[in-house]
């Protein structure tokens, strides 16, 4: 083989080393999309929590205020009985 022959054949071999490393660190295009939708979602789902969070605090704040309007309203009619005797 002849100097130029063989820089040529070198050169090929460089080219095809170079695509294969290329192609297995090469990321898929549809790679990028999922993590740009999981990130997305991640802050979907914190914002959906943090609602929840927050709708159950009222919840909590409802009942008390229920569950107090009914000893008020038991207080009243146990108070009213007293007095009737």
């Amino acid at each position: 083989m002849s100097g130029g022959q063989f820089m040529v054949v070198l050169i090929v071999a460089i080219v095809m080393v170079a695509s294969i490393f290329k192609a297995k660190h090469r990321r898929s295009p549809g790679l990028d999309m999922v993590e740009h939708l999981r990130s997305e979602g991640n802050r979907d789902t914190q914002a959906l929590r943090g609602e929840i969070q927050q709708l159950k605090e009222r919840i909590q704040v409802l009942e008390r205020v229920i569950t107090d309007e009914r000893k008020s309203i038991d207080l009243d009619r146990e108070i009213e009985r007293l007095r009737d005797r």
